[in-house]
């Protein structure tokens, strides 16, 4: 597949109690065709959201769905792919 290449990283910094976490983490790579640093300013820029949500929506959108297209046939994602494309169409447009 072609695309750009990226490494996500998430590291817990506490739990749900507010303790702590230390060494909890999880790192993959990943292509997507889109350059998500571009999509993530566009969300921003949007001011929908707060800028953490606004990068947590557009980073979390581009990885379910450059998954989901790849698997576009799978029985799992069927029902929900005419949603999710008029979803993408409304945010696209600017969501009221």
């Amino acid at each position: 597949m072609k695309g750009n290449l990226y490494r996500i990283t998430i590291d817990q910094l506490e739990d749900a109690k507010g303790n702590s976490v230390r060494d909890s983490s999880l790192s993959f790579d990943l292509r997507n065709h889109d350059d998500i640093f571009v999509v993530v300013q566009r969300m921003k820029d949007k001011a929908l959201f707060s800028e953490d949500e606004a990068t947590a929506l557009a980073i979390g959108l581009k990885l379910f769905g450059e998954v989901m297209l790849a698997h576009r046939s799978h029985e799992l994602f069927k029902p929900l792919l005419p949603h999710f494309g008029e979803f993408m169409k409304e945010l696209k447009k600017g969501a009221r």
